[in-house]
């Protein structure tokens, strides 16, 4: 559904580079609490862009046009951190002005929606897997037009069977824990669900639009943390399942942990969305080896891992895009340089190649 990620994705922007201790000044963190925070975090973060870029290679036959990518082109990418900014300080005027109980009362009812469907989409092929053959499959329709005879329009043409109608039960119990709970796991379900959505629906068109997305997002990101406190206020008043958290007291409480480190979810999906059209690429040359996605797969890690290590070591919330863009187009780059095929990529990908929707994956 790329109208859910696209709107998780601009509430997200106020936590694209949020990776910080949301602790409070009494509590001093373990450091196998730390270390066991930080390291989930990272695997976390790791799991909807390897699989994302994976289900944004076979785009198949979909039942709903909301389920097909959305394409983002570069005048989409130069406009995107403007659009972000607007977003950010009007968040953050919002929440001075407003009483943050009733903005994030509207917020949780919005994205319990929204999460629900993600979740029930991220769900979907795992269901038609395991899915029981003997289990008769029931088709339904739902549809919403305007108007009649010739003039009906279609607003909403939903078709679905019972295996969505089951994941959309599950999704609908994880919704209703996180709206009475708010517990770290929901949250982190939804918030998986949507960063998975993110860099499966939605693909860059060449290097060029990724390197002006990534590019204009490395200025808004280190703007926003070290030039104003805004980012850093929104992010901790923002309740919403729009970053991944995980306890640091979670050795001493359990699961009824309170000390949570972040991440936004921005600093997943902006990134994977590059990542997955690497991949896309390595596809399009028809080769068993899949170079470029694995280099910048690691070259992830190691960004988010600077970001986490001098957030550490200078207890100050860190742009993670600062770390993470260099790391994910500078890694390829110079393995391509290496290669003798750095002509090649930019020709391919600039020549209006579709590297959007492949069915070349083996």
């Amino acid at each position: 559904h790329f109208d859910i990620t696209s709107s998780c994705l601009n509430a997200t922007d106020p936590n694209v580079t949020e990776a910080v201790n949301a602790t409070v000044a009494k509590f001093v963190a373990t450091p196998e609490g730390t270390a066991l925070a930080y390291g989930s975090l990272v695997f976390m973060a790791l799991l909807p862009i390897f699989f994302g870029a994976l289900r944004s290679v076979s785009c198949g036959k979909s039942k709903n046009s909301s389920d097909m990518p959305e394409t983002i082109t570069g005048r989409d990418a130069a406009r995107f951190p403007i659009i972000a900014s607007c977003t950010l300080f009007g968040l953050y005027l919002f929440f001075k002005i407003f009483s943050q109980e009733y903005i994030n009362l509207l917020l949780s009812m919005y994205f319990f929606v929204l999460g629900i469907l993600a979740l029930s989409h991220t769900m979907s092929p795992f269901m038609n897997r395991i899915f029981p053959a003997n289990i008769p499959i029931k088709q339904y329709q739902l549809l919403f037009t305007q108007g009649s005879g010739e003039a009906k329009e279609e607003i909403v043409n939903y078709e679905f069977d019972t295996k969505d109608l089951i994941c959309l039960v599950i999704s609908t119990v994880v919704g209703v824990w996180y709206i009475l709970k708010k517990h770290w796991i929901a949250n982190n379900l939804f918030g998986l669900a949507f960063a998975l959505n993110g860099v499966e629906l939605l693909h860059l068109n060449n290097v060029s639009t990724g390197c002006i997305l990534l590019g204009g997002l490395f200025v808004y990101d280190v703007f926003w943390v070290f030039g104003t406190n805004v980012m850093v206020t929104v992010a901790k008043s923002f309740e919403a399942p729009i970053k991944l958290v995980f306890p640091q007291d979670l050795l001493e409480k359990g699961l009824g942990a309170s000390q949570f480190a972040m991440l936004g979810l921005g600093d997943i999906v902006i990134p994977g969305i590059f990542i997955a059209l690497l991949l896309r690429f390595d596809v399009s040359l028809k080769k068993e080896t899949r170079t470029y996605f694995y280099t910048s797969f690691l070259a992830y890690i190691f960004g988010l891992g600077m970001t986490i290590w001098v957030m550490h070591t200078f207890k100050h919330a860190q742009p993670a895009l600062l770390y993470l863009v260099p790391a994910c187009i500078g890694f390829p780059v110079v393995v391509a340089l290496l290669k003798g095929e750095l002509t090649e990529i930019f020709a391919s990908w600039n020549s209006g190649k579709n590297l959007t929707c492949s069915t070349m994956w083996h």
